[in-house]
């Protein structure tokens, strides 16, 4: 009878928890309106709609625009700025990997002939270049920005952790692209970032490999930063930004001042 009691009371403490962290301010900020994993929700064909309604391409601007996120001030659109750059970036990349092959022997001698024998590509290769250091300074100083005004706070808390992990893409991206050359630069420069990848815990030898791509520097490396460069970071990085456009969107808006 008192192990029937101990497990009824544990039972109920798993339960009071378990709705203490669903109706949590940190859960509330994650959870989208009207989702049925939201503490009080209940089933109707209303709520249901609601949700429906509620997803990312819905309604993408607002029927009303606060009246500071439309005046001139000289931290105006940094975030927009941003995402401009994000697209001049993937015009200017998808032209350049026309001229460019990612290989220990080619790549070096692709980068000259960009300069030399291609129409307009020292320009465009140029754009890109300027537009990747334009783009982490105007991401660093709209969360900088965000920062300053108090807009991490609730219920925004969510849209700024996923901001910081477009920062760290960012970096990632623009840390990515600058091996692609394969010249004395990129070859020191994967060999210093591989090595700080090697001091993570616990799994800093398989990070290290991973980037790599084996024991040391090689030709395989180049291949493994360009997959890096040109797929993975810049498909995970839309991905975010969807969900941040979206989280400002039902978090009422661009932020204002304090």
């Amino acid at each position: 009878m008192a192990n029937g009691n101990g497990r009824t009371a544990l039972k109920d403490r798993v339960k009071e928890a378990q709705e203490k962290l669903w109706g949590s301010q940190v859960v509330e900020a994650i959870l989208r309106p009207g989702s049925p994993f939201k503490q009080g929700y209940q089933d109707s064909p209303r709520n249901r709609s609601y949700v429906v309604m509620n997803n990312v391409l819905y309604h993408l601007h607002p029927v009303k625009v606060k009246r500071h996120g439309v005046k001139l001030s000289y931290t105006l659109c940094l975030g927009g700025l941003s995402f401009f750059l994000f697209i001049v970036l993937t015009i200017t990349g998808i032209f350049l990997m026309f001229y460019y092959t990612p290989t220990g022997e080619l790549a070096y001698d692709d980068i000259q002939r960009l300069s030399t024998d291609v129409a307009f590509g020292s320009l465009v290769r140029n754009i890109h270049r300027w537009g990747a250091h334009l783009m982490v300074l105007s991401v660093f100083l709209h969360m900088s920005r965000v920062f300053y005004h108090g807009a991490y706070k609730p219920p925004r808390e969510f849209n700024w952790v996923v901001g910081v992990i477009l920062l760290l893409l960012t970096l990632l991206l623009s840390f990515s692209g600058y091996l692609l050359p394969w010249d004395q630069l990129a070859l020191w420069a994967v060999t210093v970032g591989t090595n700080m990848a090697g001091f993570v815990p616990v799994f800093g030898n398989q990070v290290k490999f991973a980037l790599l791509a084996g024991a040391e520097v090689s030709a395989a490396t180049l291949l493994r930063f360009y997959v890096l460069h040109v797929l993975a970071f810049p498909f995970v990085i839309v991905i975010f930004m969807a969900v941040h456009f979206w989280r400002v969107r039902k978090d009422g808006g661009v932020s204002g001042p304090l």
